[in-house]
């Protein structure tokens, strides 16, 4: 914040990173379809410029205000690849390889704010910073360098034509087929899961008003939407946002502090992995949101000076890992588990575009809640865990 156009207000930063979380929800809408509309392949390619833009009017800003609209645009486009690369992955992905993938994904997600957090050493200064922000359009171009070996969705092209010879090719070259009908069977099995699916199809103003209506399907939907406010309202992004601002005073050097922030969530997600399948997703939220309260007000005791700083510190670790094993997966998850499969993608959308509302809503207020509540910044944020436990406790089906 401080080497970015030093003598910025804070309502002007808090602006440039609320930013993000506005221009999300409207990439996470034209991103399925695009899908639609344009193939797999070339919506991500659509994508990458996008990421392009951005990164450039970020690296070579002239003043704050451009710093806000490239973060719209970055954000806007991080929207629209978290609902195309799931889409593109699953599709073209044999069955049993789904899950692995799905997984480096969420492994890809949080290395990226690690390695992130290491390039902050070199180039968090105020001569430097611009080189940290171009990161992004190394990134982009990189893809784009890539871009020859990214093959179109088989399912898409067969969805547009049946007969399609481009389809067949990309299948043979995916599975490692030798053999026609090898070939064609698979064909088959896109055709008939396209068709299953299209039979299942109603409009999502229709299966809305089907979800309100139904007393169980209505219970379903407040929880999954209880979850995601949650899961944002937790306060998780206030530490991944402004951790370097939040252990200023704390410790010696704050981007220390943020980086074993990122080692610890990269730990945390893969003890998670390990955790989703072998035990009940309403106690991996009970677990998670205990912790994280408990972890809340150590870090408010903390910083009154009842701990050490040095226990602060551990304790936004210990609430960083208590979100990864519960609070932070489980409220995607369970809209998949708990649907019957016409529903889930209206459900998915409403909760996607709710948490993205409260992505901003603390993206925006945190520098305040920060600068007025000082050791209290944290306790709102507990107040939130204590209600999502007993929501949890008493009402999660």
């Amino acid at each position: 914040e401080k080497v970015v156009f030093p003598g910025h207000s804070t309502g002007l930063w808090s602006l440039a990173v609320a930013a993000f979380a506005v221009g999300g929800p409207f990439g996470a809408v034209v991103g399925g379809n695009m899908a639609d509309a344009r193939g797999r392949r070339g919506a991500l390619l659509l994508c990458t410029w996008t990421f392009l833009l951005g990164g450039c009017l970020q690296t070579f800003a002239p003043d704050m205000y451009t710093i806000i609209l490239s973060r719209f645009i970055i954000g806007f486009a991080s929207g629209y690849s978290s609902v195309l690369v799931p889409i593109y992955l699953g599709e073209l992905a044999p069955p049993t390889l789904r899950g692995m993938l799905g997984t480096l994904t969420q492994f890809a997600l949080v290395i990226g704010i690690l390695i992130a957090d290491l390039l902050a050493f070199p180039f968090a200064t105020e001569h430097g910073w611009r080189a940290l922000f171009g990161i992004t359009c190394i990134t982009a171009l990189a893809q784009l360098l890539c871009s020859p070996f990214l093959l179109e969705s088989p399912r898409w092209l067969l969805n547009k034509d049946p007969k399609s010879l481009r389809a067949r090719y990309i299948i043979k070259r995916l599975r490692g087929l030798r053999y026609d009908h090898e070939v064609e069977a698979e064909v088959g099995n896109f055709v008939i899961g396209e068709a299953a699916q299209h039979q299942e199809s109603a409009s999502q103003g229709d299966l809305f008003k089907e979800m309100i209506s139904h007393r169980k399907l209505r219970a379903l939907l407040m929880a999954s939407l209880a979850l995601q406010m949650a899961q944002q309202l937790c306060g998780i992004n206030a530490v991944f946002y402004y951790s370097t601002s939040f252990f200023e005073g704390v410790i010696d050097n704050p981007l220390v502090g943020t980086t074993i922030v990122g080692a610890v969530n990269v730990l945390a997600t893969y003890v998670a992995l390990l955790l989703m399948d072998s035990c009940g997703r309403r106690s991996l939220i009970l677990w998670s949101s205990g912790g994280m309260f408990l972890s809340c007000l150590v870090i408010v005791l903390s910083l009154l000076g009842y701990f050490s700083n040095i226990l602060a510190l551990v304790a936004v670790n210990t609430y960083v890992s208590f979100f990864e094993i519960g609070l932070g997966p489980i409220p995607w998850l369970i809209v998949a588990e708990m649907f019957e499969g016409k529903y889930v993608a209206v459900a998915m959308s409403l909760c996607s575009q709710l948490n993205w509302a409260c992505n901003f809503i603390i993206g925006l207020i945190f520098p305040y809640m920060n600068q007025y509540l000082g050791a209290f910044s944290f306790a709102p944020f507990a107040l939130i865990l204590a209600c999502c436990f007993l929501y949890a406790l008493l009402v999660l089906p």
